[in-house]
């Protein structure tokens, strides 16, 4: 018997999330809808000139978020990442402390530096636009994984955006030799399309051969794949991934059992922020599959929890929106 459902790796972000317009994208020379990478300098600049009245913080990261999601559906999980002794430091220890995640960093073990702020920028049509300045995080390697956390879960999840390092890359790979030696499941997420875009390469060496689970919307499908039609694209994915799902946003999602392909229907809800709908979804599906769910009814499961994430600010659901979507999968 697994101690975890999952133990996932990537990178410790405090998420700062803010509204703002158009007009602001343009008036800073900033690209809409991607994750960009940027200096302290950059990242600082941009702190000054958005409007903080609004501003929510919490622990953030791609697989962070995803670790988060499957705890609060009552699942068991793992985090191995790199944060510093600073205020933002403490209080991502703090942040999936409360969150029910479980680590082994604790403020003993912190090391000198400044914790990577990611700034989330959400404008009136719902789409986020994530400005990252990695701080310490940039940093995580092999030295920051718990080989053992990974050996007693039922699957490792893998953050997409660690391929940009050299480090990171050999932590992704380090991670997945690990986990199928012990018979881990490996599950890997490209995170955003500009990852596939510009580091195809690193994540085909990290995949090799092919991994368990592997998560991506339409557009990083088909730049994984180079097809220009998604069916043409999810033929191609079968070569990655023994099982995978594909993100349709308000069209909802089709997953690949391993088998057949299997339809994910959305369910209707007011987008206001697309904000860690991709994580949340993430997060889902492994508590549902981890869990005695079908294919099926795991999809289901994510569908309405990433529903849920984009009616509102932020990627997290409260503890309450969790057992009330579980009770809805559940009546």
């Amino acid at each position: 018997m697994k101690k975890y459902d999952v133990t996932g790796i990537g990178n410790a972000l405090v998420d700062i999330e803010f509204k703002v317009t158009d007009q602001f994208f343009t008036d800073n020379g900033v690209e809409k809808g991607l994750m960009t990478l940027v200096d302290e300098e950059r990242q600082n600049h941009l702190m000054k000139v958005i409007n903080h009245s609004e501003a929510k913080k919490q622990a953030g990261g791609s697989a962070a978020n995803t670790v988060v999601a499957v705890s609060q559906f009552g699942g068991k999980s793992y985090y191995n990442f790199r944060v510093a002794a600073d205020e933002l430091g403490l209080f991502y220890l703090k942040d999936l402390i409360d969150s029910g995640v479980e680590i082994a960093l604790s403020e003993d073990k912190l090391e000198a530096g400044v914790t990577g702020k990611c700034l989330v920028m959400v404008t009136e049509d719902s789409e986020r636009t994530m400005n990252t300045f990695l701080g310490i995080t940039q940093n995580f390697s092999t030295h920051d994984i718990n080989d053992s956390a990974i050996r007693e879960s039922k699957y490792l999840f893998i953050e997409g955006y660690l391929v940009t390092s050299p480090n990171g890359k050999e932590a992704m790979m380090h991670a997945k030799k690990v986990a199928e030696e012990a018979g881990t499941k490996v599950a890997l997420t490209f995170s955003d399309p500009a990852m596939v875009k510009y580091f195809k390469d690193n994540f085909d060496d990290v995949i090799g051969p092919s991994v368990d689970l592997l998560f991506a919307n339409e557009e990083e499908a088909m730049l994984y794949t180079g097809k220009d039609n998604l069916m043409e694209a999810r033929e191609e994915m079968k070569k990655a991934a023994k099982h995978f799902v594909i993100t349709q946003g308000k069209n909802g999602a089709m997953i690949f059992d391993g088998d057949t392909f299997i339809d994910i229907e959305p369910y209707k809800t007011t987008a206001i922020d697309s904000n860690g709908a991709g994580d949340m979804f993430a997060g889902a599906f492994l508590y549902g599959i981890t869990n005695g769910h079908s294919y099926a009814s795991s999809g289901k499961l994510a569908s309405m929890a990433s529903s849920q994430i984009v009616s509102q600010f932020g990627p997290r659901l409260k503890w309450h929106q969790a057992k009330e979507i579980l009770g809805r999968l559940n009546p």
